[in-house]
Formats: C-alpha cells, sequence, structure tokens
C-alpha cells in the first residue's frame, strides 16, 4: 500500500536535540527555517563560538531539504551558455565552481560529523530525451568540458545502455563529480552538529513576526520570543510568510513530486539503471530518477505545475508519474510504488538562486531545484555574512527584482505549464 509521504522522512529518528521549553533568550543570530541551508548557517556560527537559535515551523529537514529527489548535482541548471549570456563569462563560471565547491563541502562535512547519509560520488547523466535534442546537449557539453569542467563525458547511444536500461534516451552528458545521499539522514546529521556545537534550535515554532529593537530584532513565535543582534532568512518556498513579504514577492513555489517503488531485485537493478548514477530528462517537463540505498526507484518530476503539495495533488501527480515511468521502463509498469510524495520548489523568475543581505536581515534561497547541493555552500556564506567576512558569496550583487503582479499566490502556474509542455511538443 502507497504511503504517502516522503521516503527521506519515513524510518530516520526523531531528532533528539529540539528545545522543550518556551523560545527564548538573547542570542547573536536568530536563523529561521530548520533545511540544509540554515542548519549548516547555524553550525558554522556555532563552531565560531557565537549563540545561535535556530527556528522551525515544523521538523527539521521537513521542507524541500526532505522532500527532493536525493541528487546532489554540479552543474547549473541553465545551459551554461545561457548562463553565460545572462551573467557574464565571469560569474557564471564562478557559480558553476559553486555547485562543485558546495557537493566538496558536503563531502567534507559528512566525515567531519560522522553523518551516517550514504553519500556518494555517483556521477549525473543528463540525457537527451528527443533526437532532436542531441544537438544542444553536446554542444554544452563542448562548452563546459573546455572552460570550466574537465571531468565531464559525452555518451553516445549505444553507451547509454550500460548506464540506463531503456532506448528512450538518444545521447547524454555525464558529470563526473555529482553524487547523492540519504536527504534525511543529512538534515538529522546536521541538525545533531549544530547542536552539539551550541545551536538550540526549536521545533514547531514558525516566525510570526519580528520587531526592529535599537540592536537587532525581536523575534515571535507562537512558543514565545527571543532577541537577536542578526537574524538569517533560510526558508524558501515553505516560509516566505506576511513577515517576510520582500521574500514572497520574488519566490515561486512550484510544486514537485516523486514515487519510489518497492525495493528491486538485482536482476531489476540490471535491466533499470545498472550504473547506478543520477539521472536528469533533456525535456522542459523532464524527469529525474535515481537508485535509494536499499535499491528502490526514486522517480520525480514536475508533473503538474501546481502550488499544491497534499495527499490528493500528490496521487494524481503520483499517477502521472508511473506512466512516466513505464514508458521510460516498461518492465516497471506495475511495480508496487511505497511512496508518494511532493513538496515546494522555491523558483526564481530567472532559476538563480540568490543570497546577500536585505530588509534588515541575511537571507539564503531561490534554488529553483538545485538546492540539496547548493544550500549547504549557501549556509556557510550566510555563517560568512553575520561574522562580517566578504569574498565568499558567489551570488552576491545579483539583482533580485519582484515579479510583477505577484504577491506569493502563483496564479499564472497553469499557463507556464501549458507553455512548456507546447515547448517539449515542438522541440
Amino acid at each position: 500500500m502507497t504511503k504517502y509521504a516522503s521516503y527521506w522522512h519515513d524510518g530516520v529518528p526523531a531528532f533528539a536535540g529540539a528545545e522543550a521549553g518556551p523560545v527564548e533568550g538573547r542570542f547573536d543570530v536568530a536563523v529561521i527555517g530548520g533545511g540544509f541551508t540554515g542548519l549548516n548557517a547555524a553550525r558554522s556560527l556555532a563552531k565560531a563560538g557565537l549563540r545561535v537559535a535556530l527556528l522551525e515551523a515544523e521538523t527539521v529537514g521537513w521542507g524541500a531539504s526532505g522532500r527532493n529527489g536525493g541528487h546532489l548535482n554540479n552543474g547549473i541548471a541553465h545551459g551554461y551558455a545561457d548562463a553565460k549570456a545572462h551573467l557574464g563569462a565571469e560569474r557564471a563560471h564562478a557559480l558553476y565552481r559553486a555547485y562543485d565547491r558546495s557537493i566538496d563541502m558536503i563531502e567534507a562535512i559528512v566525515a567531519e560529523e560522522g553523518i551516517a547519509c550514504d553519500f556518494r560520488r555517483s556521477g549525473k547523466l543528463k540525457l537527451a530525451a528527443k533526437p532532436s535534442h542531441v544537438a544542444g546537449l553536446r554542444a554544452n557539453f563542448d562548452l563546459i568540458h573546455a572552460e570550466v569542467d574537465p571531468d565531464t563525458r559525452w555518451l553516445d547511444r549505444d553507451q547509454i545502455l550500460a548506464e540506463v536500461g531503456s532506448d528512450s534516451f538518444h545521447g547524454a552528458m555525464l558529470y563526473e563529480k555529482s553524487a547523492m545521499m540519504h536527504m534525511g539522514r543529512y538534515a538529522q546529521g546536521l541538525a545533531t552538529a549544530a547542536h552539539r556545537h551550541g545551536a538550540r534550535i526549536w521545533e514547531g515554532a514558525p516566525m510570526t513576526g519580528r520587531t526592529r529593537l535599537a540592536d537587532g530584532w525581536q523575534v515571535q513565535t507562537p512558543r514565545g520570543s527571543l532577541a537577536a543582534d542578526r537574524v538569517i532568512v533560510a526558508t524558501g518556498a515553505y516560509g516566505t510568510t506576511a513577515p517576510l513579504r520582500h521574500f514572497r514577492r520574488r519566490i515561486i513555489s512550484v510544486g514537485s513530486f516523486i514515487i519510489a517503488t518497492r525495493p528491486l531485485s538485482d536482476a531489476e537493478v540490471a535491466a533499470t539503471l545498472p550504473g547506478d548514477r543520477t539521472c536528469v530528462t533533456s525535456m522542459n517537463i523532464g524527469n529525474y530518477f535515481r537508485l535509494s540505498p536499499d535499491r528502490r526507484l526514486i522517480f520525480g518530476g514536475r508533473a503538474r505545475f501546481s502550488a499544491r503539495s497534499d495527499q490528493t495533488s500528490d496521487a494524481k501527480s503520483g499517477a502521472i508519474l508511473r506512466r512516466s515511468m513505464a514508458a521510460i521502463f516498461p518492465h516497471l509498469a506495475d511495480i508496487p510504488i511505497d511512496y508518494c510524495w511532493g513538496g515546494l520548489v522555491d523558483m526564481t523568475k530567472d532559476r538563480f538562486p540568490r543570497a546577500g543581505e536585505a530588509d534588515g536581515m541575511i537571507y539564503g534561497m531561490g534554488y529553483s531545484g538545485h538546492g540539496a547541493q547548493m544550500s549547504t555552500l549557501i549556509g556557510q556564506v550566510l555563517a560568512d555574512i553575520a561574522q562580517g567576512r566578504r569574498g565568499t558569496n558567489p551570488l552576491e550583487g545579483l539583482d533580485w527584482p519582484a515579479i510583477p503582479a505577484h504577491s506569493g499566490k502563483p496564479w499564472f502556474l497553469p499557463l507556464v505549464g501549458l507553455w512548456f509542455g507546447l515547448k517539449d511538443r515542438l522541440s
């Protein structure tokens, strides 16, 4: 029977270090949001000896950090040439390398803090889903390989069959530095490390208001309030509520949905993903997939352009994903689905993340579907800003205007879905 819950949450013990009492006290830094960004910011600041409070509306890792596909893919969401055209060559190069540095940082933290989260350098395949996509993907590979990432390879159609048990793909780019891990265990490990280094973490404590003080901020929650010299906002799609209106007008919350099969047999693994890598297709409304540590196929995509994620919405999207999975892997058409879940992606208009200072606070968000790999580095960047250290932010100075006619409810998502669907049909 299908569980409508994230695979990454299921079976992970509850965080044992959460504060039981009211929210109170005076701190150097208050961190709003208990995902990878906020947890690593809190961990870094606490290690440096600062008084740190972290406020999480639900439980640590509850939001996007615990609802994604489990990929740690290097590279930029856009084609590298598009990023150069939009950002300039120097910034595009620096941003590409920032994704590399973030995965390196995750690997180092996992080792330093002893986090058992099945981190592995698997490599990522970007798969050309149509013959017409091959030339563009190959051109992107040639540019990336020459300018910024020699740890990449091109795979022709016959080489793909040794990696993916499907004849649906016509060429692929292999990013060898990409990785994967168990997201729920990593979130728990970061929270445990932050607590061990001295951070105080309150769960079930959403920020409901903030008041400017002469020497910082008073932050209100339903469980009490605290004072802090600096506030870090690391909330993404889940926390841009009324007290954070500045960010709400700049973030588009888009649903992304995932299913996970029962564990596969050795024969099924060999017929499905013998290469055991993370995989992403080249469609605008595409799919992403990988094997879990216990050999399930985790298969996701933007099945429906919706800002909702509840059991009804997830079930509708899960049915769409099952059909997409069966189209790529017909031998799995009737396999039981053990998990089905959704989550919200914090998209920006140009799909580049943002980090810096605004509205009196330090912020990092807008990962646009690539947060699992980038958020750990941005957490460190936000900790650096809070301590007055400059020069580590790959997004510094990147303009972030509000989205016209957007107040936080993305009424235009169905139109966006129709547009991308049309592009996929015509490409």
